[in-house]
């Protein structure tokens, strides 16, 4: 991974931002030394949420299943007919 002084990005954004744009490889940036934040390419962010959202389902998934909130596959058809008529 790439690193950058936020100094070098005010400076050189347009660079930066070409080059993220070509190598796809995420940039991180330091203010003082200590990491501020990453520059990543847009469809590694847009991947990166839609991989998010589709864990955070499955973590609900999980919890409704450890609570009991389940219901058998002839059930939940039953109760899904009146949405896939």
């Amino acid at each position: 991974m790439r690193v950058e002084l936020v100094t070098t990005l005010k400076r050189q954004a347009t660079k930066i931002l070409a080059e993220l744009n070509t190598s796809k490889e995420p940039v991180l940036i330091t203010e003082h030394g200590q990491p501020s934040a990453y520059l990543v390419d847009v469809d590694d962010f847009e991947m990166m949420q839609k991989r998010m959202a589709i864990l955070e389902g499955i973590a609900l998934g999980e919890k409704a299943i450890r609570e009991g909130h389940v219901l058998s596959n002839q059930s939940a058809k039953d109760q899904m007919k009146k949405w896939l008529k």
